[in-house]
């Protein structure tokens, strides 16, 4: 870890903003390299003689200009801004080195780390669209209406855009009124909990979840248990005996494209899922976020809609900074939900909902998921054809793959052997639930890397590092 202390002096405006100032600066002139380890929240709190409450807002404000990130269990890394600012994938319309609007240039320096650790796509379609999109509306004559406060469930016709996309690429068959605006699918999840559940409560998820479900319920005080998953995803036998055993509030999942593993659910088992959910009560949340990816996959939503929460966003497969996502709410759920979002939100931007939705109405964001699915399959070949087979796991055209470590290799081994030759990708463990023995395994993101050479360079390590057996065994040593 970096004995990193910013120097703050003659900065002026809000502390935790100055804070992420001076760490900008130290990047861009290389007083922190890229890949050091920043100081823990209490450590610079102690250090600056600041709260940890300002240490953590100015790490997060860091983070979101894409200068440092997180990794559960290891601490905050400094990551390549480059890389970081727009990860865009489409050499097809712009060559690695090319300026987009605003000088931003795409893709990771030659020598920076690969960080492989986020599923967060960024397209450079969306970066023209959204500068023709912005000028549009400000020639509209309807700026105004986009400033002031939203109904707590979103503009009528945002609702209505919502309802479209969610048929068209996610084939969920609902109406405008079943759909409720949310700031992206962490929210929405936030959102469909809070409508269903009380701090303490049990929700119930596989044993092996998002990342953002394990902060959510740490954070709001929801009794996170996992259930055995398997080759097909939750298994249905586990999640009879959860329910017996513990009578949970909720089951909250991803049944395609798991995270982490990337499995696709078999439509055998989401009926069985849904079977055992309404014997026993439980209300099913389901996080459809990559759903578009495979079309032959219908949401338990479409089995199950009378129970079911559905969750959503725009943020794997058109952009994820428009912090658009949905939430398809029965009847008798919707104003529980409508009650959460103005109780955490009041209501989602209107600004950015707007944007979604007139790319939604003109086929913006169909030409943005096209070229998002060709980019991902164009990874998932590269990745399969450097990888080791018998190491990769998961659908072919998942952003990421599950990548299951040959003995001797141990995750925590294998994580600093990749880190050491300069790529980051994140352990089992982060995704373990509870006290759950997490496997020795990583997850490996594959759209985050700026261009298709990045991702081939990351690759290339991984699979160098899988064949250096001598430093698996260091830490026995």
């Amino acid at each position: 870890m970096t004995n990193w202390t910013p120097d703050l002096a003659g900065r002026t405006g809000p502390l935790y903003r100055v804070i992420a100032d001076a760490l900008a600066d130290d990047i861009a002139s290389e007083a922190l390299p890229i890949g050091a380890r920043l100081p823990t929240h209490r450590d610079l709190a102690f250090r600056l003689g600041v709260t940890v409450g300002t240490v953590t807002r100015a790490y997060a404000e860091a983070e979101k200009r894409g200068l440092i990130g997180g990794e559960v269990g290891r601490g905050t890394f400094v990551q390549s801004p480059r890389a970081a600012l727009i990860p865009a994938p489409f050499a097809s319309s712009f060559t690695p080195s090319a300026p987009l609007p605003g000088g931003v240039v795409m893709g990771g320096g030659g020598g920076s780390t690969v960080n492989m650790t986020t599923l967060r796509p960024e397209h450079a379609l969306a970066v023209q669209a959204l500068a023709n999109t912005l000028g549009a509306i400000g020639a509209s004559g309807q700026t105004a209406a986009f400033l002031g406060y939203a109904p707590h469930a979103g503009l009528p016709a945002h609702r209505e855009a919502g309802a479209a996309w969610l048929e068209r690429q996610h084939r969920v068959q609902t109406t405008a009124d079943a759909v409720l605006l949310a700031t992206g699918a962490q929210n929405a999840m936030a959102v469909a909990l809070c409508a269903v559940a009380r701090p303490g409560d049990i929700v119930v998820t596989e044993r092996l979840t998002n990342i953002g479900a394990k902060t959510l319920a740490a954070n709001q005080g929801y009794h996170l248990e996992g259930v055995a998953i398997d080759e097909h995803g939750l298994v249905p036998d586990a999640f009879d005996s959860a329910c017996r055993r513990l009578g949970p509030k909720a089951l909250y999942l991803v049944p395609t494209m798991h995270n982490p593993t990337a499995v696709v659910m078999p439509q055998e088992r989401r009926i069985e899922i849904a079977a055992i959910a309404r014997r026993y009560g439980v209300i099913i949340i389901e996080d459809d976020v990559f759903g578009f990816m495979v079309p032959d996959a219908l949401p338990i939503q479409t089995i199950a809609p009378d129970i079911t929460l559905y969750v959503t966003s725009l943020s794997k497969s058109v952009s994820a900074g428009l912090r658009v996502g949905y939430v398809v709410a029965p009847p008798e759920l919707r104003s529980r939900v409508e009650a959460a979002i103005r109780a955490l939100q009041y209501s989602a931007p209107t600004l950015t909902a707007e944007v979604a939705s007139r790319w939604i109405q003109e086929g913006t964001a169909d030409r943005i998921v096209d070229a998002q699915r060709a980019e991902d399959l164009a990874r998932q070949r590269l990745a399969r054809s450097i990888l080791p087979t018998e190491t990769v796991y998961g659908h072919p055209s998942a952003q990421h793959i599950w990548l299951v470590l040959p003995e001797p290799w141990r995750r925590e081994d294998f994580i600093a052997e990749t880190r050491r030759r300069g790529v980051v990708v994140t352990g089992a463990d982060a995704f373990a639930v509870g006290r759950t023995s997490a496997p020795h395994a990583v997850r490996v993101g594959l759209c985050m890397p700026g261009s298709r050479d990045e991702a081939a360079r990351g690759l290339r390590a991984i699979a160098d590092s899988l064949e250096a057996p001598v430093s698996a065994m260091l830490s026995i040593v």
